[in-house]
């Protein structure tokens, strides 16, 4: 266990400055597929009775997930896996928790049809589409009008312009050095001597690796993670680590929602995944620090 401690050490030493900020430049996008992408992402009529979109588990103004342990879906179904947010999901090198989607459109495809979430087929709803204004919107974007691929194409090019650029960190990455408090440059400094940052580093602060949930401490998880996708028996209790961009609005935290505070999970994460002890002044520092990461949230 000492040695894992110290190639963690090691990781954050070398990671250390390893955490870019958004630009601030235009995203490289198709408006027109980007307003039909739109339209669809808070249309229910994606769902088979018409009563779930996907705005429903991806609220923007609210952290791009829903805020709860699991997601409602059709007729009150319940889902077994916390909703991840979609704000800034580009940057994901996967998506979803377990990685089975390898892009945006890949992962639309997958609430459209989910039993529990929208219990639609695709048949059933290029149907659906066709026989509404949709139609005729779909025809002067695509040549093929309304196919599966189109759909989910729409979707996922709404879904790249949904970032969240200029937290305060990015600020102080650029070099504001006053973007940050004293207390958030302590729990920066504690970030990465701790460890944190040898998973959470990149454009993302998460979101481009897999990680074991429970490196020093069995932490029992009913999810099986990479596992369920690879039938690969080193894969069990792996996960995609998360993005940590405004972490302080996606409450209740980790991919079955047990903790509802931040400075719960960050005791967590220290003790199960660092393998070190969790002081209670490096938990707030680290806290407040996990606040400069909230970006200009989306309306």
């Amino acid at each position: 266990m000492k040695l894992i401690v110290i190639i963690f050490t090691l990781l954050s030493n070398l990671l250390a400055d390893d955490i870019t900020p958004i630009p601030n430049k235009a995203i490289d996008v198709n408006p027109i597929k980007v307003k039909l992408g739109k339209k669809l992402f808070f249309d229910p009529i994606l769902s088979k009775n018409g009563t779930v979109a996907c705005v429903n588990c991806h609220i923007l103004s609210d952290g791009g997930d829903d805020n709860r342990q699991f997601s409602i879906g059709i007729n009150g179904k319940i889902g077994n896996i916390n909703s991840p947010t979609v704000l800034n999901a580009r940057y994901n090198f996967v998506q979803f928790w377990d990685g089975r989607a390898k892009n945006l459109q890949e992962q639309a495809e997958g609430p459209i049809e989910n039993p529990v979430e929208m219990g639609n087929t695709f048949p059933n709803l290029i149907k659906t589409l066709k026989n509404s204004p949709y139609k005729k919107e779909f025809d002067s974007i695509y040549k093929d009008g309304i196919t599966k691929e189109n759909i989910t194409d729409a979707i996922a090019e709404y879904e790249k312009t949904l970032i969240t650029p200029n937290a305060p960190f990015d600020k102080y990455l650029r070099g504001d050095k006053n973007a940050i408090t004293k207390m958030q440059k302590e729990g920066y400094e504690l970030f990465k001597s701790k460890g944190c940052i040898s998973c959470h580093n990149g454009i993302n602060i998460g979101g481009n690796l897999y990680a074991k949930f429970g490196v020093f401490k069995q932490a029992k998880s009913k999810s099986l993670g990479r596992y369920d996708v690879t039938k690969n028996p080193l894969d069990k209790y792996f996960f995609k680590v998360p993005t940590l961009r405004n972490i302080a609005l996606t409450s209740p935290y980790l991919h079955d929602g047990r903790y509802k505070t931040l400075k719960s999970v960050v005791r967590f994460m220290i003790e199960y995944q660092l393998g070190r002890k969790a002081k209670q002044d490096d938990i707030d520092k680290i806290t407040v620090f996990l606040l400069s990461f909230t970006g200009n949230i989306l309306k």
